[in-house]
């Protein structure tokens, strides 16, 4: 009898592992394709279509491009369309459905890497001061005028949040660290400590400077507003190496999830994981962030999301979250560009409407789960 309990307790395993893997495996397969459909009706959505509210003629009609002009536009420098749509697509949308796409896969992947390494859901890339050290390096540039300067103001914006962002991130890793060993919790606390002061330096600037605020209110909410070709190629660039260092180390931060004695009994380098995946976050999150303003909750909710549906596997996770963050945020900007249409709102806006009940939940959730 023990050995016929046995054996079917064995079958129910096996079949149970067999259905969990069936679902990973389909959710996996599922979000490239997701992405792309995604991202292909993210091209069209617009003011003047082909999906969108259109454009009020002068009789008050809603006028909208087809989707064979829409097409054709981006294939044809030349036709018979209402809007010189071929540059609106080229110069305009692709490049900002593109820029999307890449900042939330970065902020999704990063988020995974701090989750894993401060082995708590609720870390996201942020955690470690990067978007107040942006923030501070874009208000600089706003106060002092070189954004006005001829040539070169367009990317001083850009430059001086990445800088501001690294350095912010290195001071809170040399106060988190200590002998060589890094101490997530210190490293949490110093995060929030020099985030609330440069949060804080970031006001004071603005207040006494007599800075208009809505001229930056669209970076520090979030904006694609400003999406070019260069930023796109520089974030690629920031993602890709970044993202697949973060994949060749997911075993490792498998190995973490069970502690850092326990990592190191199974191969890996705790310490040297660490501060690889500080590092490598930061300076993914720091170029995101350069181009398009502080984003938030991706990096909390989407890890979080994927970790419910495809587990803590982090060869599958990484890849999953790195997928949905993209979709997320794509799909986002396009709510944030049509719902209140000819305006956009600060992407950063639907992100944290979005974000925030999560945010809640996940607190509810940890706390229900701490008293049982």
């Amino acid at each position: 009898m023990d050995h016929l309990a046995a054996q079917k307790d064995s079958e129910t395993t096996s079949e149970e592992y067999l259905r969990v893997l069936r679902r990973r495996t389909l959710i996996l397969s599922a979000l490239p394709f997701a992405l792309l459909i995604s991202a292909f009706l993210a091209v069209f959505i617009g003011t003047a279509g082909p999906l969108g509210p259109g454009v009020i003629d002068q009789e008050g009609h809603h006028e909208r491009i087809s989707f064979g002009d829409a097409i054709d536009a981006i294939l044809n420098a030349h036709g018979d369309w209402p809007y010189d749509y071929h540059a609106v697509f080229w110069d305009v949308r692709i490049p900002r459905v593109l820029l999307a796409g890449l900042v939330g896969a970065a902020l999704a992947c990063s988020g995974t890497a701090m989750q894993a390494v401060f082995r708590n859901p609720m870390a996201d890339p942020f955690i470690v001061g990067v978007s107040s050290g942006a923030s501070l390096g874009a208000v600089v540039v706003e106060v002092t005028g070189l954004g006005a300067l001829v040539a070169i103001g367009t990317i001083m914006s850009p430059v001086f949040a990445f800088i501001t962002a690294l350095v912010t991130v290195l001071v809170v890793y040399s106060l988190g660290t200590v002998r060589g060993r890094v101490y997530v919790d210190t490293l949490l606390l110093s995060g929030v400590a020099v985030a609330a002061f440069l949060s804080a330096l970031v006001s004071f600037l603005i207040y006494f400077a007599h800075l208009e605020y809505h001229r930056i209110i669209f970076w520090l909410l979030g904006s694609l507003a400003q999406a070019t070709w260069p930023a796109v190629a520089t974030v690629a660039l920031a993602v890709g190496v970044g993202s697949m260092l973060i994949f060749l180390f997911s075993r490792d931060l498998n190995a973490l999830l069970l502690g850092e004695e326990t990592a190191h009994n199974l191969g890996a380098d705790p310490e040297f994981l660490k501060t690889l995946m500080l590092v490598v976050a930061a300076v993914m999150t720091s170029a995101a962030v350069a181009f398009t303003g502080v984003i938030g909750f991706i990096g909390l909710i989407i890890p979080h999301m994927m970790r419910i549906a495809v587990g803590a596997d982090h060869r599958i996770l990484l890849p999953s979250a790195t997928l949905a963050g993209a979709t997320f945020l794509i799909l986002a900007d396009s709510v944030a560009r049509t719902v209140i249409s000819p305006n956009a709102l600060p992407v950063g806006i639907i992100t944290a409407l979005s974000g925030g009940p999560f945010f809640l939940y996940l607190l509810r959730r940890s706390r229900t789960e701490s008293e049982r």
